[in-house]
């Protein structure tokens, strides 16, 4: 699932090449939005919040956008060949000499730019917001708190508590803590875990590569994700794969036993 700072540069890859400019072709393939054409209208900017996206034209209208577990925003110039299937294409938005391509995006709708707030209310603090404050951190670390049986794996993939951790940045935040994802909230300090999850993905916001680490070498840009064959990063034992949560919450979990004690299924 890609998190909050993947969508955070989809955003500014998209505000960069669309931005001031006026649409020469729009081409929606879905079914809620078949008939619409925005042609002639001008792309006003392109905000993130989380993992929701919200192109905005003239007009006073938005096109809300979600990936979900496998959609993106590309740009390409005209003609150029796609990355993905035409058959994974949801929207074109082209002007004279760029088109943004969405692929396999969820949830996508158009709406007045007044009314986005309706779906993102719903959700907590957004690590990527530019108008971050020390209340905002306040707000997080409460809503963390909020539930002290809670497993820390899951209140952390929880955006309502704060927006933009995944999968990824779950795994890797409970490593940096040195406490087992399955570890109460309540022995953990809530207001050192968002600090840390804003610190990781405001490094990765402007580059691709997701590095939390420091280091962007295929192979050493993690400490325990995905690293079964490898081991720990940083002490070089096993690292081990379970799964964390039920439902649409399940998701593999890793970690390392001798960095990080705490429960932890059999």
């Amino acid at each position: 699932m890609p998190e909050g700072d993947t969508v955070f540069l989809a955003g500014r890859t998209l505000e960069r090449a669309l931005a001031g400019k006026v649409l020469s072709r729009t081409d929606f393939r879905h079914p809620g939005l078949a008939t619409v054409d925005l042609t002639g209208q001008s792309v006003l900017g392109v905000r993130t919040v989380g993992k929701h996206l919200f192109t905005r034209f003239s007009g006073e209208l938005s096109l809300h956008s979600h990936f979900r577990m496998d959609g993106s925003w590309e740009v390409y110039r005209p003609g150029a060949r796609w990355r993905h299937p035409a058959h994974h294409v949801r929207v074109i938005l082209g002007a004279a000499d760029i088109q943004a391509v969405g692929f396999s995006l969820h949830d996508v709708k158009l709406l007045p730019s007044a009314e986005e707030s309706r779906l993102v209310s719903h959700l907590g603090p957004d690590l990527l917001d530019p108008q971050w404050t020390e209340e905002h951190a306040v707000r997080a670390a409460r809503a963390l708190a909020a539930d002290p049986a809670r497993e820390l794996g899951l209140a952390l993939l929880d955006q309502r508590v704060m927006a933009g951790v995944g999968n990824l940045y779950k795994t890797e935040i409970c490593f940096l803590l040195g406490v087992a994802p399955w570890t109460p909230v309540s022995e953990v300090d809530v207001s050192a875990a968002v600090a840390l999850a804003r610190r990781l993905l405001l490094a990765n916001a402007w580059r691709h590569e997701q590095s939390t680490t420091g280091e962007l070498a295929r192979g050493r840009r993690n400490w325990v994700y995905e690293r079964t064959r490898q081991g720990c990063f940083r002490c070089g034992g096993p690292v081990r794969v379970a799964t964390q949560g039920h439902d649409v919450q399940r998701r593999p979990t890793w970690f390392c036993p001798r960095c990080q004690p705490g429960p932890a299924p059999p």
